[in-house]
């Protein structure tokens, strides 16, 4: 298939028009039209370097979704014309056991991400959703429902489904207070999910300037903090807090509701769910679970 993509092609680099080509379709894989591409803040980590070494020219974007355009002859899960999505990853060993056994977002021996990695034959530099067209294998994409927004289901495959994950994990629910530490990319995910579920949802910034977006998007209390000290007001609430925050903040402030939390989960943890579990071709989304951390 010959693709026209954006590719930043050396470390730190502009995005420039970028012709390629992607492998044919194969018997189980699905070809697909790209609409839309969301942007993850971690496509620009990857272009810049800052998560190590990469390999250019750099196709980004994991956050995809699509129209088929084809299928191989033993397709079954899709049909031309179906919408499609595909997220942080696209094959893996198919031969441990998680993979086995349906839950291939658990792999024993890697996976090959949706670019900046090799695919399978470890050869072929995978390339990723900034571009009009996709192949992959149908084990590893999901379809979207007809009554979703495409534009609004891009997101979800990265950013979404990891908030999602541990949300489900911790039966986030009617009766739950729930505290949502930063509301960014992530951030957001978390207060609507939870709100939609029926938590009570406090935000925690630093800033007032999202106060109006949180309360827009369900949260029904929204906490500035400083300091420590800003904290003790909700020190004895039996919060679950869900931090999203990507810089160091100084854990410390936490220690006004160490004593208070159920659970945390940390954004280095949520980060680390990405790879495990944004493609929901896999099992159900009921049965996907977030990696459990202790209490603080």
């Amino acid at each position: 298939m010959k693709v026209k993509g954006l590719a930043a092609l050396k470390s730190g680099g502009p995005l420039e028009p970028f012709n390629f080509e992607r492998r044919t379709t194969g018997p189980k894989d699905v070809a697909f039209k790209i609409t839309h591409a969301g942007i993850c803040h971690s496509d620009i980590h990857q272009v810049r370097e800052e998560w190590g070494p990469a390999l250019f020219p750099m196709v980004p974007g994991h956050e995809i979704v699509g129209l088929v355009t084809e299928v191989g002859d033993a397709v079954s899960k899709f049909e031309v014309g179906d919408r499609i999505g595909v997220g942080v990853f696209i094959d893996s060993c198919r031969e441990c056991e998680p993979c086995l056994n349906g839950q291939q977002n658990y792999r024993d021996k890697g996976m090959t991400g949706t670019y900046n990695g090799y695919e399978r034959d470890g050869k072929t530099i995978a390339f990723g959703g900034y571009s009009n067209g996709f192949v992959i294998d149908q084990n590893y994409a999901v379809t979207i429902p007809e009554n979703l927004d495409m534009a609004g289901v891009a997101p979800l495959l990265c950013a979404g489904i990891t908030l999602y994950s541990p949300i489900k994990h911790f039966k986030v629910g009617p009766g739950m207070k729930v505290a949502v530490m930063g509301l960014g990319g992530l951030g957001h995910m978390g207060v609507k999910f939870a709100s939609a579920l029926g938590a009570e949802v406090t935000v925690i910034s630093h800033s007032e300037n999202k106060k109006a977006d949180a309360l827009r998007m369900g949260a029904k209390d929204f906490v500035v903090i400083k300091n420590k000290e800003d904290l003790k007001p909700h020190q004895f609430v039996q919060f679950t807090i869900f931090d999203n925050k990507s810089f160091p903040y100084g854990r410390s402030l936490l220690d006004g509701l160490k004593n208070a939390a159920d659970h945390l989960m940390t954004v280095e943890a949520l980060l680390a769910l990405v790879a495990l579990v944004a493609v929901a071709a896999l099992p159900p989304i009921e049965r996907l679970e977030a990696v459990p951390v202790k209490p603080v």
